[in-house]
């Protein structure tokens, strides 16, 4: 098994769990924030200019079957991509062990 994490723009979230309908049976999401290349951008806020270096973005987590990561990530990666700075990046872990709380059984 693997964990997909995946960090892509907020106003995407949306269409990528739309589109994961089928692929997937569960994801988690979560609000974070950080930068990467683009190192924040300018905000004005009561007529002052100031930098915000880490940026809002959206964390989605998948636990997925070896055989569903390729399709999940071309799902990700046409989903999310706008073509701008700041789209985000797919991250591929190892899942050893998964235990469900409730059974205490192991997957």
């Amino acid at each position: 098994m693997k964990l997909i994490q995946c960090i892509i723009r907020p106003e995407k979230l949306n269409d990528l769990v739309a589109r994961l309908e089928g692929l997937t049976s569960g994801l988690t999401v979560s609000d974070i924030r950080g930068h990467g290349h683009q190192k924040g951008q300018p905000a004005v806020y009561r007529g002052l200019e100031y930098q915000v270096s880490l940026l809002p973005k959206t964390m989605v987590e998948i636990v997925a079957d070896e055989s569903r990561v390729d399709d999940i990530i071309k799902v990700v990666s046409e989903t999310a991509r706008t073509g701008q700075i700041g789209d985000g990046r797919i991250f591929i872990l190892d899942v050893d062990q998964s235990y469900h709380i409730r059974t205490g059984s192991m997957d």
